[in-house]
């Protein structure tokens, strides 16, 4: 008889208990961000908010502060986040870090998902015509199958 093997997303719970939203500032970023928070909601689970700092070297060789930057960016949507979440404070009461993580989109959600222990996660739909050569964020985790990945577009 063949043993069974646990399926790998089970971690003897019911529901997701962390749920990772990529968010990038653009319009589908926020859609799944508050995709995400509604989801978190109804499971009583965690939303981990989560920025990826881009590292670009060729700002830097031009005199462009790419840290400071990207770090004002990471800053504005943390306030944004908190504007939204003190305007809907009486109506949800979601849980929710802001994760700032350096690297490309891909990778840097990738070690999101695997140090937050993430159940799930949570992107926007590519909004750029250049992903049809490369392959989308959202494409390459889903074929990463480490986790569930809803792309909301």
């Amino acid at each position: 008889m063949t043993e069974k093997q646990p399926h790998q997303f089970e971690r003897g719970t019911d529901g997701p208990k962390v749920i990772v939203a990529g968010l990038d500032g653009s319009d589908s970023s926020m859609r799944a961000a508050a995709y995400a928070a509604g989801l978190a909601r109804r499971q009583n689970a965690t939303l981990a908010l989560v920025y990826v700092q881009p590292v670009i070297a060729s700002g830097a060789a031009l005199g462009v502060s790419v840290g400071d930057t990207t770090g004002e960016v990471a800053q504005e949507l943390v306030e944004e986040i908190r504007e939204s979440a003190e305007r809907l404070k009486d109506t949800w009461d979601v849980r929710w870090e802001f994760h700032t993580f350096r690297g490309d989109p891909y990778n840097g959600l990738v070690t999101a998902a695997d140090e937050l222990t993430a159940d799930a996660v949570v992107v926007g739909a590519s909004e750029s015509a250049g992903h049809r050569f490369i392959g989308s964020v959202a494409v390459r985790l889903v074929k990463a199958g480490r986790w569930p990945v809803t792309v909301v577009p």
